[in-house]
């Protein structure tokens, strides 16, 4: 009976921990989150991060409108962002390679900076021969507004301390503007 009781008790305590760890990890993933806004817009966002497999899993829920999603390192996939809701219609649509929707402008912080990207494949994973790799520091992203990036720069190698066009010539093309 004493080596049952053990035992339970082992098995007890390493579900404790592998809790305690998720819960850690999950805390970790909400920082890196909140680090793409400002706190105002940030505190009361909606929390959601992909797993390995691509699907996305909430881990808080949000009161004022914004979503945000952490810096994945093991992946090449976004550094952290916030955005409104037709921010995230756009970036699903980006994801899902499918036509943005008509007529909702978005706005996207990733005030921690973004790691590099190409600046002209929107699927780009690596750098490669002419997908014009860039380097950008914290910024913000107006999505969906083509129309409104008239007279922005559209190189393919920016001068990523001012603002222009990412992705120019694309369903996906959208303003990127430095803030520091």
């Amino acid at each position: 009976m004493k080596r049952l009781l053990t035992a339970a008790a082992l098995l007890a305590a390493s579900s404790l921990v592998a809790v305690q760890g998720a819960a850690a990890d999950d805390a970790a993933l909400i920082k890196s989150a909140e680090s793409a806004a400002p706190s105002g817009v940030a505190s009361g966002a909606a929390i959601h991060a992909m797993d390995e497999k691509g699907n996305m899993r909430t881990l808080r829920e949000g009161t004022n409108g914004f979503w945000c999603m952490p810096d994945v390192p093991a992946t090449p996939g976004p550094d952290p962002m916030c955005g409104d809701a037709n921010a995230m219609e756009w970036a699903t649509a980006w994801i899902q390679k499918k036509e943005p929707p008509k007529g909702k402008v978005g706005f996207i912080y990733m005030l921690a900076g973004g790691s590099d990207a190409s600046n002209t494949d929107p699927y780009a994973t690596k750098p490669e021969e002419g997908n014009n790799w860039v380097e950008t520091g914290p910024h913000v992203m107006i999505v969906n507004a083509t129309d409104m990036m008239q007279g922005y720069p559209t190189e393919a190698k920016p001068d990523t301390s001012r603002p222009y066009v990412m992705w120019a010539g694309t369903p996906y093309a959208h303003l990127m503007i430095p803030v520091k």
